[in-house]
């Protein structure tokens, strides 16, 4: 028998050489990285203080079963200047999404503008920025809801007279003050027997919070009540009024998380926190930011999670709200281990 032919050779040498050249590509495909996941960098108001840690908790989790990552980059200060350093840090790290709660908005325009002329997402959480190129805004509740269940907590303590202060944060936070307008207005035409006599902030620290308390009490005798209009100003007041022995005669309400005011409801120098679920607000932080990140829009009712089946999304103002606000009590309060 003659053995193979010279064409026989070179055509089984090119189908050979076919297949393992199709075997090479079919490897590469197989082995072809899989996409980098979604990045997102949430910029708090400050660091180390347990609202803005709970929200990093929330936003994690929802990373973890999401597929994407998240990281936190806090100022050290409310010092606007260093939110708008951090940001400009994340811009030339060319993250997917920055989801911030600007402690000014207006210094914080032209920085946002910067990142979205990049191609970078950028949202706003726990405070808005309205006037800028942000996206969406994730708000935890309304301001009528906000304000309204502060002044009735405070006023059921007071029955509904007598004079009382706020003790709020940043002076340019935008939630703070609308929770204020708020506060103010419906105090006015629902408890006219009430007085508010004094404003003052005290950045986001607890101790200037409890001094600015202390000071408000000696300069009005008559005082009946104290709001303490964020986390570090909650149990600032509260601490002020156990402090000046004056519990049962200053009555003092604000926005604590439960771990942080718990001592203060126990003992009475806080009546109620009003606040929402803040984990779930870093949670629904950061499944917002996929969405804009995958290019996918947001319905009139969206199902986040479990815990979260119905968010609304309000499309003229572009905000996706977390729910109504919760009243923590000294009967509840262990239900939030944060």
């Amino acid at each position: 028998m003659r053995g193979p032919t010279k064409t026989f050779r070179l055509v089984a040498t090119l189908v050979l050489g076919a297949g393992l050249a199709l075997g090479g590509c079919s490897d590469q495909l197989n082995s072809a990285p899989a996409p980098a996941p979604t990045r997102i960098a949430f910029v708090p108001k400050i660091g180390g203080i347990p609202y803005f840690e709970a929200m990093d908790t929330g936003g994690q989790e929802a990373a973890k079963q999401l597929g994407m990552t998240w990281s936190t980059s806090a100022p050290a200060s409310v010092d606007p200047a260093a939110q708008v350093s951090i940001l400009r840090e994340l811009i030339a790290k060319k993250v997917d999404v920055i989801a911030v709660a600007p402690n000014d908005p207006a210094a914080l325009a032209e920085v946002i503008g910067e990142a979205r002329a990049k191609g970078i997402h950028v949202l706003t959480s726990d405070t808005d920025a309205p006037a800028t190129r942000r996206e969406v805004f994730v708000n935890q509740a309304t301001a009528k809801g906000i304000g309204t269940a502060l002044v009735d907590a405070l006023m059921k303590k007071t029955g509904g007279a007598g004079q009382y202060a706020i003790v709020s944060c940043g002076p340019a936070a935008a939630n703070l003050n609308a929770w204020i307008t708020v506060q103010k207005d419906y105090a006015a035409t629902q408890y006219p027997k009430a007085q508010l006599v004094e404003t003052v902030y005290a950045g986001e620290d607890q101790d200037t919070a409890a001094n600015l308390a202390k000071e408000l009490m000696a300069r009005h005798p008559g005082l009946t009540g104290l709001i303490g209009e964020c986390t570090t100003s909650a149990p600032g007041v509260a601490k002020a009024v156990r402090d000046a022995e004056k519990i049962g005669q200053v009555f003092t309400v604000g926005v604590g998380t439960p771990q942080a005011i718990k001592p203060f409801l126990l003992d009475g120098s806080c009546s109620q926190s009003v606040l929402w679920n803040v984990e779930s607000l870093g949670y629904l932080t950061a499944w917002t930011a996929k969405q804009i990140a995958d290019g996918k829009p947001l319905q009139p009712v969206n199902k986040v999670s479990l815990e979260l089946p119905a968010v609304r999304f309000d499309a003229p103002s572009k905000t996706v709200l977390l729910g109504d606000p919760l009243l923590i009590t000294a009967d509840n309060v262990d239900q939030f281990k944060y």
